[in-house]
């Protein structure tokens, strides 16, 4: 039997505001533990909540990117929830009427295709603490309670592991052109529960879902669904599915590379969902409202004015803009000089070669923006050969401070284009190899690479290939 995987992911974004949602707690990451506390995020008798205006207009700025409806009434809902990361035994959250509504994100595929994931909704909630265990002893951190999060829900619309590691990085890079979180998946602020079930293909209904909880890495989600669309599909075709995959939550053993049963999935009736009694319902001006209309170039958009106005591959746009930092290092590059389709290929190719190799980000870089665009225009002005250039950039990663045209000088790569010098070196080559000479000219025409990479090693690569290659040809003509 064949089987039709459906996917649907909670995404939770943590909002870069400089203060909790409900308090004036900072939101900074890694201070000393349950440091950053208060009587409101620690629940204590008498505190009130008081919503963060930040956390309200950011999560407005993201449902004006995916195209979503905007309520200008919200209402906050208190969520039964018993856990020990939960000082308060609820979270305040939103649920029947959210701040966002209804919107859509669009993925890309390489093959040029391309396909619409719906987004349900985005709401706004307070995050909890963190559950520490060490050995026999569990500690809570409560440093991370009251922190504003952003939850977007999508549609069950993914087929497969891939459509969603694809529909995460593309919301991720939103949110990071946006600027509204530092989506940092490492420290927790971008992190995904992953909603997983099969079905006989052709077959409308749903099957049974599994939750797969706080999954903070692109790599781990595709595992995790592999995992369970397995896991489910043995299930079924051995008669045990009712037996074997009931609605629950599950936890993903990085270890292990398997799932493990967490604890039964709840409905929304088992929240007891209610409407805060200390919060009254969020209305929004239609000035905040028209503040959150004003987004920047987008990913859709920045690849749109590459391939058009640029003229670069859409692939090659694809992969720029996934990453902000990239984007913005591509477009400082072609500010200093640099060509377009040229850049491209520096930037993708050999720039990030090196530093993968390394282990560094692109925002880490020992060779800024600026100095790798002036490189890649002295490519183009024939200034340095492309071999020549790579040798500079090698040059650059040891030696970060040094002038391009310093470098250029100390490793003699100045590229000759004078037609003279070039010619007595090609007099030189071919008065030295006279019998390949006469081999060429009776029609062993492919003895003309030879007197090419003879010509460019007496050079030492510093001639220019071009006028090589026309003055070759004068020459043996």
């Amino acid at each position: 039997m064949i089987f039709e995987t459906v996917i649907g992911l909670e995404v939770h974004v943590q909002l870069n505001t400089q203060t909790k949602i409900f308090c004036s707690c900072p939101t900074s990451f890694a201070a000393k533990q349950n440091s950053h506390t208060c009587p409101t995020c620690l629940a204590l008798p008498g505190a009130l909540p008081v919503l963060n205006l930040e956390a309200v207009k950011k999560a407005m700025n993201f449902g004006y990117a995916v195209g979503a409806v905007v309520n200008q009434r919200s209402i906050f809902n208190r969520k039964s929830y018993f856990y020990p990361d939960s000082p308060m035994a609820y979270q305040i959250s939103q649920f029947d009427i959210p701040i966002v509504g209804e919107g859509s994100l669009t993925i890309d595929f390489e093959d040029g295709s391309s396909k619409e994931i719906g987004i349900t909704r985005a709401h706004l909630e307070a995050d909890a603490g963190k559950n520490m265990h060490e050995g026999a002893i569990s500690k809570v951190d409560l440093n991370r309670a009251g922190t504003p999060l952003l939850e977007i829900v999508s549609e069950p619309d993914m087929r497969s592991a891939d459509e969603a590691v694809r529909y995460l990085k593309k919301l991720h890079a939103i949110v990071r052109y946006l600027d509204i979180s530092d989506a940092n998946m490492q420290e927790g602020s971008f992190r995904c529960d992953v909603n997983v079930s099969i079905r006989p293909k052709g077959q409308k209904e749903f099957g049974t879902r599994a939750e797969i909880k706080n999954i903070n890495s692109f790599r781990f989600v595709a595992a995790a669904i592999a995992y369970e669309v397995q896991r489910q599909t043995e299930a079924y075709e051995d008669g045990l599915y009712a037996q074997e995959v009931r609605q629950e939550t599950r936890l993903w053993d990085v270890d292990k590379g398997i799932t493990k049963s967490m604890r039964g999935k709840e409905d929304s009736a088992d929240y007891r969902y209610f409407p805060d009694p200390d919060l009254r319902p969020t209305l929004v001006t239609e000035a905040m409202m028209e503040e959150a209309k004003k987004i920047p170039e987008l990913p859709d958009e920045k690849v749109a004015r590459y391939v058009g106005e640029l003229g670069i591959k859409k692939y090659d746009a694809l992969v720029i803009t996934a990453d902000k930092e990239m984007a913005v290092y591509f477009e400082e590059m072609l500010a200093h000089g640099a060509v377009p389709k040229v850049a491209v290929t520096w930037l993708t190719s050999e720039l990030l070669g090196r530093l993968n190799k390394l282990n560094i980000a692109i925002g880490d870089s020992p060779v800024d923006a600026k100095t790798l665009g002036r490189l890649v225009a002295k490519i183009a002005d024939d200034t340095v050969s492309g071999k020549g250039a790579k040798e500079v950039l090698d040059y650059l990663f040891a030696h970060t401070q040094r002038d391009i045209d310093e470098i250029i000088d100390i490793l003699g790569l100045a590229q000759v284009s004078d037609d003279g010098a070039i010619l007595a070196i090609i007099d030189e080559i071919l008065a030295a190899n006279g019998d390949k000479v006469a081999e060429y000219k009776a029609g062993k025409e492919k003895l003309f690479g030879f007197f090419v990479g003879q010509t460019m090693k007496a050079s030492r690569g510093s001639a220019n290939p071009g006028k090589v290659n026309a003055l070759l040809k004068q020459r043996l003509s």
